[in-house]
């Protein structure tokens, strides 16, 4: 092969590579928990400070609905609803339920739907039944159903995550990670063997920090919490930039009292919830440039 040729060859690969990335697409959703602003408000905010969506459970009423619709449509802005198993149901009850409302959910035609899947006190076998209708009907819909790890559900846990990994290969993760740092009393690194065998089942990420004594840490701001924020971003980081999906979908989750530490007797948050989600996306978004 002429040197040329081959050195022309080269290069193509190396800008196709790049491109790879490049041509991925990143969304960021902002949370609406806490939020105390009228919906039209709590959107035009959310628009403003550069998200493209927001993380939503379905709302109550139907008023609601029509005004979070309207929302979305007024300020262009996407969604993906938030959806999970009532634990305080009889099992079969639950399972019903959970197949109800996630029929009503896939006729808004999210982005995604998130799903705190199952509970920590009941089998694998009994958990797996809520994967199957929900797979089932998420993709006859054409819509991504994505489970969290989260505590008190299936995935309260690395390991029996794992363990539902092996008997559910076809499992969509969102992984929040903060709540995994408090449930093993420990900073989880990105090279850690068993974090390692799930993050190719992410597909979404909520990302808020945690740490070994908590699932959020009280300002990512704060010089204190440096390491903690820069072990999640290395995660963040590895995760999205190995995904194969063509857009990738983040939300800010940092959360309220009592997420957010309070000063005793007047409960006054000692940090703005919103200012370290935004704080978050910036962090996420410069690490990706």
């Amino acid at each position: 092969m002429p040197k040329n040729y081959a050195f022309l060859v080269l290069i193509l690969l190396l800008v196709g590579s790049t491109s790879l990335f490049a041509q991925q697409k990143i969304l960021f959703f902002q949370t609406d928990w806490g939020n105390e602003f009228p919906m039209d408000e709590f959107l035009a905010k959310v628009k403003a400070d550069g998200y493209d969506g927001v993380e939503v459970w379905m709302p109550g009423s139907q008023k609601a609905k029509s005004q979070l619709k309207q929302g979305l449509e007024k300020y262009g802005l996407k969604v993906i609803f938030l959806h999970g198993t009532n634990k305080g149901l009889p099992y079969n009850e639950s399972l019903k339920a959970y197949q109800n409302g996630l029929q009503e959910i896939l006729k808004w035609n999210p982005v995604k739907v998130n799903s705190h899947t199952g509970s920590d006190f009941w089998t694998l076998e009994q958990n797996i039944a809520f994967l199957e209708v929900g797979e089932k009907m998420a993709a006859k819909a054409g819509i991504q159903l994505v489970h969290e790890t989260h505590r008190a559900r299936f995935s309260y846990s690395l390991p029996m995550t794992l363990e539902m990994l092996e008997k559910f290969p076809g499992l969509k993760l969102t992984l929040d990670i903060s709540h995994w740092m408090v449930v093993h009393e420990r900073l989880i690194g990105g090279d850690d063997p068993f974090l390692q065998k799930i993050l190719p089942a992410v597909h979404h990420i909520h990302s808020r920090v945690g740490f070994a004594e908590g699932p959020q840490i009280n300002n990512p701001e704060a010089p204190e919490w440096a390491k903690a924020v820069e072990v999640h971003l290395e995660i963040w980081e590895k995760i999205i930039r190995s995904s194969k999906d063509e857009v990738f979908t983040i939300t800010t989750e940092f959360g309220p009292p009592p997420y957010l530490p309070t000063v005793p007797f007047t409960n006054e948050p000692i940090a703005d919830q919103w200012a370290a989600n935004v704080y978050i996306m910036k962090a996420i978004k410069a690490r990706l440039q």
